[in-house]
């Protein structure tokens, strides 16, 4: 289906405009913006069939759809949601293999710099409370829990979980590498080093992407 002539094609102009608008997981943003294109592809062709030649059906399909202003706040609340689940995922999967591997250079062998060691694993404590609070929203925000309303501050309150986590990664894998360094023990600082270098940029990034959904004006209802 083309636009006739070198004129903008109103349904692309609708959808670049719907695209620019909306923040929220590539994936998701990428599959809500191409249900609403097929919608407005159908509506097309109903007029069209119609006789109505293609500019004058998109015009009138984008009116009967309403503004992308309009549908902005609905779509951008899904890919809120979305983005929450994400970071939830994110923290629920890297928070818990950490804390093992963490436990296992805590354990292992003689420790004459327990005090570093031991401010890991409180850290290591901090971000299992945040893995739990990911856990949680994912339960609630599943499918289960999809017939009740999601608490309007969920969204941001998993960001900051998600950042806090990702701090005490970064803490607690300093003062890991740190002790492994002065104890002379390099296996155990490479591997925690390494780990929480990855899952910390991880669970980073989704935090800060989940913070900046949950600002914006349309995210909540």
């Amino acid at each position: 289906m083309s636009a006739v002539g070198q004129d903008a094609d109103p349904i692309e102009d609708y959808v670049t405009a719907l695209e620019a608008a909306l923040h929220g997981p590539s994936r998701d943003k990428a599959r809500l913006v191409e249900e609403i294109r097929g919608g407005l592809c159908d509506t097309v062709a109903a007029h069209t069939g119609d006789g109505t030649p293609y500019r004058h059906a998109a015009r009138r399909a984008v009116r009967e759809f309403g503004t992308a202003d309009e549908l902005v706040p609905g779509c951008q609340r899904e890919l809120t949601i979305a983005q929450a689940r994400h970071t939830a995922r994110t923290a629920a999967l890297t928070v818990p293999f950490l804390i093992a591997c963490w436990f296992l250079v805590r354990t292992a062998g003689p420790d004459p710099y327990w005090p570093l060691r031991l401010l890991a694993v409180h850290l290591a404590g901090v971000a299992a409370a945040a893995g739990l609070l990911a856990a949680a929203t994912l339960a609630a925000t599943g499918s289960p829990g999809r017939r009740l309303p999601t608490p309007r501050r969920l969204p941001l309150a998993v960001a900051w979980a998600g950042t806090t986590a990702s701090l005490a990664m970064a803490v607690a894998s300093v003062a890991l590498v740190t002790a492994s360094a002065l104890a002379g023990d390099w296996t155990p600082m490479v591997l925690a080093g390494a780990l929480t270098a990855a899952s910390h940029g991880m669970v980073a990034a989704s935090a800060r992407a989940c913070r900046r959904c949950a600002r914006l004006p349309s995210a909540t209802p």
